[in-house]
């Protein structure tokens, strides 16, 4: 059969054999290297194949220079049904034998072309049958495999039984090597919530050479994936991050995993088993450069084993109240608070399931520490979690707790959003936090759309006009809205007064308070202070504690938004578990020390419902409040 065979073209040995004895460096992004290299987003990348050549071939160029010897066709759309939101389902061959020929124009003869597949299932949104979608990918692979690619990458795969299937057909076609690469969610579980183990055995299983994980997760959250799995070193794996998670401002992505961090994971990745390392969405030649750096004495006998999986999740139940509770009564708002005392804000992720027993454990354990409001996020990072309106009044009635909602422009359209908001009026929450929210294309659900039918400066004005009585399209109400709005500030900035400034026109939009981003550093805290003094603003400081060392490499190189300092890495640096955990409480209370000096708003963020550790930063700021911090006048009691 074919696998003793071993016979690549061009002289070149066989991907397969070569796999075994080294690791090669793979290409980086393409979609989102164009767009920094000015190409508009909503471009169809793949008919740039015909209409910009020049542009491909000089991007595939400047990766083969960087060191990449696994070069991927810019063909990941190129079937049918996805060329046919352009118009284009009848350029399907066309588009992809020139994006083969473009490839191997650019790269030099050591260079193994991989013809790169996505999902043919477009975005969800037009059901295709499978017998359509085993048609469409024939068609594409036939057209790589007539231009003769050395290798098929199946890539990007939200669905693990849509990418057996295509490598079903990928088998049936050629005897050449077949990779498929899965995008994983964000606890580590195939897109189908199946073991990554026995995910990668059944692609195994049908016929893939290679397997792996790409996209929707930087180097950490990968990391994490494969030291989970049992059976590593049965198949090679192909591991393509993207560069973190991504930012969304003023219609820009952005990303903040740089090239010495990528580079760095991408030894650790190799490690565990990986043989084909390359990068995904926002990474640039200088990622791959530093991945071939950081590769290039590695020896599959540099392997070191992987850390135990972590104990299994606990099952809570949650207490129901013994009598029904209360009919609301009118309680001061978190703006009455923070003018007299240190308030605490305390956030805490919806689940993911359908389960919310933790959740309401971990609520009702804050509250009880003294928690004066319990913020849950609107699906951060794009991920679908359990609808935080429900959530909050679910807290509100059953624990007498105070919720503070997210609301993301992402999400809803204005039609959408007015409603949510007049569903929260009618359940007496008033607390909100009004954001643009992270893009879909970068969460668990890719094809999903982001609506952004507003900015944050605008919803802020619109739920405001609502408390003015009148409905986002200037009807009346009948009655007034009574929200507080509040809104996001980052002061982990390069300039701090930009994003001053910024705050300024938030509030000028009606914003009544502000959450930040983590803060790591006591002289931010400091800087933060005086570049805000000026303002007649509440402004709630955020901290949130790591679970370890290598949860904070992963926040302060993968998360948008949060910088760390060079010296909380270093005294976070190697440690894990119960160490990590106090290690980290100790940098909290510290940040805290300087934070309550100078902020009477404290902004605790929740990591991974570690609830415990929100509970003891919130207990110390009462305990530190009381002992510590008479009543005096602020600026927030002007």
């Amino acid at each position: 059969m074919f696998r003793n065979e071993r016979r690549g073209d061009g002289g070149k040995p066989d991907l397969r054999d070569i796999l075994i004895k080294q690791a090669i460096v793979g290409d980086g992004a393409m979609g989102t290297y164009l767009y920094q290299l000015g190409v508009p987003i909503g471009v169809c990348a793949e008919e740039l194949n015909d209409t910009r050549p020049e542009v491909i071939r000089d991007v595939h160029r400047q990766y083969y220079e960087a060191g990449a010897r696994l070069i991927e066709t810019n063909t990941f759309a190129a079937n049918r049904y996805k060329l046919a939101r352009h118009g284009l389902e009848g350029d399907v061959e066309a588009l992809n034998r020139a994006g083969v020929a473009l490839a191997r124009g650019a790269v030099g003869a050591d260079a193994y072309v991989a013809g790169s597949v996505g999902s043919a299932r477009p975005a969800h949104r037009v059901p295709v049958t499978d017998e359509e979608a085993e048609a469409a990918y024939a068609e594409q692979m036939s057209a790589l495999l007539t231009e003769g690619v050395d290798a098929l990458l199946l890539e990007t795969f939200s669905d693990a039984n849509d990418a057996e299937m295509a490598v079903l057909v990928a088998r049936r076609l050629t005897d050449k090597p077949v990779i498929c690469q899965l995008a994983i969610e964000a606890g580590g579980s195939a897109p189908d919530g199946r073991s990554l183990d026995d995910a990668f055995a059944r692609l195994q299983g049908a016929g893939a050479d290679v397997v792996g994980l790409n996209c929707h997760s930087g180097p950490y959250g990968i990391i994490r994936a494969l030291e989970r799995l049992t059976r590593r070193g049965d198949v090679p794996l192909s591991i393509f991050p993207n560069a973190g998670l991504p930012a969304y401002v003023d219609g820009t992505f952005s990303y903040p995993a740089g090239p010495d961090y990528f580079g760095e994971s991408a030894l650790t990745l190799a490690r565990l088993g990986a043989r084909i390392v390359g990068g995904c969405c926002g990474t640039t030649p200088a990622h791959i450069a530093a991945v071939a750096k950081a590769l290039a004495t590695f020896s599959p006998s540099d392997e070191t084993s992987a850390e135990a999986a972590p104990p299994a999740r606990e099952t809570v139940s949650v207490r129901e109240p013994a009598e029904p509770p209360e009919p609301p009564r009118r309680e001061p708002t978190i703006l009455d608070m923070v003018k007299e005392r240190h308030t605490v804000i305390v956030e805490l992720d919806p689940p993911r399931d359908l389960n919310i027993d933790k959740f309401m454990k971990g609520a009702e354990a804050l509250h009880s520490a003294g928690a004066d409001a319990i913020t849950m996020a609107d699906n951060s990072l794009a991920m679908t979690r359990m609808s935080n309106s429900a959530l909050a009044f679910l807290i509100k009635e059953r624990l007498g707790a105070r919720p503070l909602v997210h609301i993301a422009c992402r999400d809803r359209n204005l039609i959408g959003t007015q409603s949510h908001l007049m569903g929260l009026h009618a359940t007496g929450i008033d607390h909100v936090l009004a954001i643009t929210g992270d893009p879909a294309r970068f969460g668990d659900l890719p094809g999903a759309s982001s609506v952004y039918d507003v900015t944050s400066f605008q919803i802020i004005k619109m739920i405001k006009q609502m408390n003015d009585g009148l409905a986002f399209s200037g009807k009346p109400m009948k009655e007034k809205a009574n929200f507080l709005v509040g809104t996001a500030l980052n002061p982990n900035v390069k300039h701090l007064h930009k994003a001053v400034e910024r705050l300024e026109k938030k509030i000028e939009a009606g914003a009544d308070y502000a959450m930040t981003q983590p803060v790591y550093d006591p002289e931010l805290i400091v800087k933060l202070h005086e570049a805000t003094k000026h303002l007649d603003f509440p402004i709630f400081l955020g901290i949130m504690p790591f679970t370890s060392g290598r949860n904070a490499e992963y926040l302060h190189n993968e998360v948008p938004g949060i910088t760390l300092s060079d010296d909380v890495r270093r005294r976070m640096a190697g440690l894990e578990g119960e160490a990590g955990r106090q290690a980290s409480l100790g940098i909290s209370k510290e940040l805290l020390d300087v934070a309550m000096e100078r902020f009477q708003g404290i902004y605790l963020i929740t990591p991974f419902m570690a609830y415990e550790m929100t509970v003891e930063l919130t207990k110390y700021v009462r305990e530190r409040a009381e002992s510590r911090f008479p009543l005096v006048p602020t600026r927030e009691m002007k």
